[in-house]
This record gives structure tokens, C-alpha cells and sequence, in this order.
């Protein structure tokens, strides 16, 4: 909350909870006093937010508010359907990727694991775009204009960020990479915010050289806190390189299959 008076208490007003979950005062004071106003749980997702619940504090919350309790809801909102998959493979030779809120990477095609030189999410966790570009050496950064694009990423992580402050997931995830990143440490104590939106950025590729790239994000039904980001070539050179690139993936897949018929397992 914004500096005020000074409180007599500690804590936040019933306003103020209201307030940064999103709900009117009134609303939140039937929620209170246990009136029958049939609340959502995305409503009540908000209010666990604001109060900072853990998972017990919300699974209560849910039963004051008989409203039934699914402990991996979140998880499953987070799961890519094959539906959305299949669309993603479907925009090659263009890159494409679902990201969540948290710049998670969710799913991919082959082309945007060629542009940001990434394997596929590892299977024992979730691969991350912002661990990626911030950890490995700017000399290898795939981004040309790191220093441009970076700050944009991180106050479009920030914008995201209000609707989880305390959530285990993402405090240690800032943590984690504050301490492997000091520039995004740096970034991240600015206090920038910038909703997702559509630019043009240039990559660099050391197979082929650069790429000016266009990205669009696409908002997916029933994943509210995620999107597709699709990148698009921005110039007539980028378009050549793009398909380049794709003849260089199926040339090592014609190879790649070559290699097995020619070698049979025993």
C-alpha cells in the first residue's frame, strides 16, 4: 500500500483488502460476515493473495466459504493442452512459445528453441526464459540488445507480480534468481511495470546471423495468466534467415533418420 497516516494497528484496513484483491468494500464485508454471495474461487484466489494464506489458511478459507477446495487447480491451469500445442507447431517455420506470468516455459515448436538456442523444459522441472537470458554470459545472450530488452521483461514480470506477492513459487523464484543474477537484482529493485505487449526484437543467431523478429502475444481461453508469444520475421533478410533455419532443422532430421536405419539396435 502507498505511505498514509500513521495506524494505531497493525495490518491492512477492510478497505485496503478489498482493495488490492480486486473486490468491492461491500462485497468483501458480506465475505466477512458470511452472507450468501456465492464467491468464486477466483475471488477467493485473490482474497488468499492479499492476506497471504498458505495452502492450509486457503483451504480454510474455502470451507468458510463452502466453496469446494482443489489443491492443484493451479497446477492444472498451467498444463498445455494438445490443442494449443498442435497450434504452436502449426505457425513453423515461425518461433512460438506459451509463457505463463512468470515467464515459465510452458511449451514451444522447434523454431523457438532454435532462436533462443534452448533444449526442450526439462522434465524435471520448468524451464525459465528470464534464468535463461540472465544466467549464461551477455557475449552469448541471444537478445543483440540485451540491455534494452531485459528491463522490459523484468517490468512485465513486476506487472504480473502484484497478483502473487507471497506465493512460495514466486518469492523463491526472485530470490533465486536475484542471487544468481546481480543485473536483475538490479532491475527487479527499480520497481518498472509494463503489461506485455507487442515489439520488435532483434536475435542473434550464430549459425546464421541476426533476425528482426516481431512478437505478438495471444491470450489463451482458461489460461488466464498465460499467452502464446508468436515472433514474426520484421524484414525481408529476417524471413530468408527464418527459413534457413527450418531447412537447417529438417536437414538434421532427414539426417538423424538416416543414421538409425543405417544403424539398427540390436
Amino acid at each position: 500500500m502507498a505511505p498514509g497516516l500513521r495506524r494505531r494497528t497493525p495490518g491492512l484496513r477492510r478497505e485496503e483488502v478489498a482493495q488490492l484483491s480486486g473486490v468491492g468494500v461491500t462485497w468483501y464485508t458480506w465475505l466477512e460476515q458470511g452472507r450468501p454471495i456465492n464467491a468464486s474461487p477466483q475471488v477467493l484466489d485473490a482474497v488468499a493473495r492479499t492476506l497471504r494464506l498458505d495452502r492450509p489458511e486457503r483451504e480454510h478459507l474455502y470451507h468458510l466459504a463452502e466453496v469446494p477446495y482443489a489443491p492443484d487447480r493451479e497446477a492444472a491451469a498451467g498444463a498445455v493442452a494438445p490443442e494449443i500445442q498442435g497450434i504452436i507447431d502449426a505457425v513453423d517455420p515461425h518461433p512460438a512459445v506459451v509463457y505463463n506470468a512468470r515467464y515459465d516455459i510452458l511449451a514451444t515448436n522447434p523454431a523457438y528453441r532454435d532462436l533462443f538456442l534452448i533444449e526442450q523444459p526439462p522434465t524435471s522441472g520448468v524451464a525459465n526464459v528470464l534464468w535463461s537470458l540472465f544466467t549464461v554470459p551477455a557475449r552469448d545472450c541471444p537478445l543483440v540488445f540485451r540491455d534494452a530488452e531485459l528491463p522490459v521483461m523484468v517490468a512485465t514480470l513486476r506487472s504480473a507480480y502484484g497478483r502473487h506477492v507471497g506465493e512460495p513459487e514466486w518469492e523463491g523464484f526472485l530470490h533465486a534468481l536475484s542471487a544468481a543474477s546481480p543485473y536483475f537484482a538490479q532491475l527487479w529493485k527499480s520497481g518498472d511495470v509494463l503489461p506485455p505487449g507487442p515489439r520488435v526484437k532483434t536475435f542473434r543467431h550464430k549459425a546464421i546471423g541476426e533476425l528482426r523478429m516481431s512478437s505478438v502475444s495471444l491470450s489463451i481461453n482458461g489460461m488466464p495468466e498465460s499467452r502464446i508469444v508468436v515472433y514474426t520475421p520484421d524484414d525481408d533478410e529476417s524471413r530468408r534467415h527464418t527459413a534457413e533455419l527450418r531447412e537447417r532443422r529438417l536437414r538434421r532430421g532427414r539426417l538423424r533418420r538416416g543414421a538409425g536405419r543405417e544403424n539398427p539396435a540390436p
